[in-house]
């Protein structure tokens, strides 16, 4: 990572808007002594402000590592903070390090709080006014992860004084399968406060699942593990009036894909899931040649270590027998991508106490299964204890089960929740690194 940097300067905060997520009324005009609130009231004064950001990012959307116009406007929000800032050198990642300045014996405790920041690939349909237009979309939520993350920096900062130890910000792009917090890790993420996290939150916004404003934790493994594998299929080409003189790689392949869905089902437990999903199959260019090779590619998610081990050690077992029985080569190629997201179950369960005694009861469910997704939040959770936060943000007049999910290029986010999420976030800080929690 580049070389830190700090920005100094009196904060001053703009607040507004009003909630459909049933938070206090928000304060509307220009605030210059925000006074001895709490931090919930302090997000909400700054709701106008994290909306607006919002917004303004989701016009801007960037796909994979380098997201440069959205790396300067997430510098141009934290500029003027009390903040050590740290540029990525081989993505556009912003990690910011507040400084606790009240007092606590013994070493002082870190933690980290994450919010991703690239888009996808998809053409905007939304029909929003703020829509993007340039080919990308915020189509997984992004944009309200950085805007709350935001409100989150800026809620610490004004209680940096209460804090009794140090805070890691982690604004991360490459989320979306190009293994960014990885490269995070690897450019020392850990380390840029000088003593490691003891714990970590992030949230992740839905388009759907429950109800507008509902937050959802889970113990234990709460997103799948995914991993890709590429597979070439290789024959001998010929004429499709003799099948017999060549060694026909597509017959191959067929039996490859419907033997790896009955693999799944009958060596692993259902109560230890598998599953897998072949997304690409490509044979050939016409209709009366036989093929030299043939080729398909699938995901594999398992939501336990030793069901991803056991599924990448009998996959390719599979492939190679059934090519052998064909008479044909084969060549597999396995992506790993990222592991199990496994909540701490005390922190999954105090983070569902802290919703309930700040929000209500009504704004916390507990999820029964995990989901099949994936998330490289999973890679923080392997260094320290914490949790990854479910947020609805279902717009209310639509119906949580049937509104267009993320990855829709119809999706549309209610960034009402960025204040609460933000409160959240920096409430979980303030109480693990408060100075009667030493």
């Amino acid at each position: 990572m580049r070389t830190s940097y700090v920005f100094h300067s009196i904060y001053a905060a703009l607040g507004g808007g009003e909630s459909r997520c049933g938070r206090l009324p928000a304060i509307r005009g220009f605030v210059e002594d925000l006074g001895p609130v709490n931090i919930r009231e302090y997000c909400n004064q700054l709701n106008t402000e994290l909306v607006a950001l919002r917004r303004e990012l989701h016009q801007i959307p960037e796909v994979g590592l380098h997201l440069p116009l959205t790396q300067a406007r997430i510098l141009k929000a934290l500029e003027g903070l009390p903040l050590e800032i740290t540029l990525g050198r081989s993505l556009s990642s912003v990690v910011a390090v507040l400084r606790g300045t009240a007092p606590g014996g013994g070493e002082r405790p870190v933690v980290l709080l994450r919010g991703d920041m690239d888009a996808l690939p998809v053409k905007e349909l939304s029909g929003e006014p703020f829509a993007s237009t340039n080919g990308n979309m915020h189509a997984c939520g992004h944009d309200l992860h950085m805007s709350l993350l935001v409100g989150a920096v800026k809620a610490l900062v004004a209680h940096r004084d209460e804090l009794a130890g140090d805070v890691i910000f982690q604004f991360q792009p490459g989320e979306e399968s190009v293994n960014g917090c990885l490269h995070m890790l690897n450019e020392g993420l850990l380390d840029v406060a000088g003593r490691r996290p003891e714990a970590a939150w992030a949230i992740h916004v839905w388009a759907g699942l429950d109800p507008l404003g509902t937050f959802s934790t889970k113990p234990g493994p709460v997103m799948a593990s995914t991993d890709e594998i590429k597979v070439r299929v290789i024959g001998r080409g010929g004429h499709g009036s003799a099948p017999h003189l060549a060694a026909d790689p597509v017959p191959a392949m067929a039996e490859m894909i419907t033997a790896t869905h009955a693999m799944v089902t009958r060596r692993f437990s259902v109560f230890d899931p598998v599953v897998v999903s072949v997304g690409r199959v490509q044979a050939g260019t016409v209709a009366n040649v036989i093929p030299e090779e043939a080729f398909f590619d699938a995901t594999m998610r398992t939501f336990s270590d030793a069901s991803r081990t056991r599924l990448k050690q009998l996959w390719p077992e599979l492939l190679e027998g059934i090519a052998r029985a064909h008479g044909v080569g084969v060549e597999i190629e396995v992506v790993e991508q990222y592991p199990v997201t496994v909540n701490d179950d005390d922190a999954a369960d105090h983070v569902a106490d802290v919703v309930q005694e700040l929000f209500g009861e009504h704004r916390h469910v507990r999820w029964s299964e995990p989901l099949a997704a994936a998330e490289d939040f999973s890679r923080i959770l392997e260094t320290a204890p914490g949790c990854f936060i479910g947020l609805s943000a279902c717009l209310p007049e639509l119906d949580p089960a049937t509104a267009p999910m993320n990855h829709s290029a119809y999706c549309r986010f209610d960034d009402s929740v960025v204040a609460d999420g933000a409160a959240l976030l920096a409430e979980l800080a303030h109480r693990h690194l408060a100075p009667s929690a030493q």
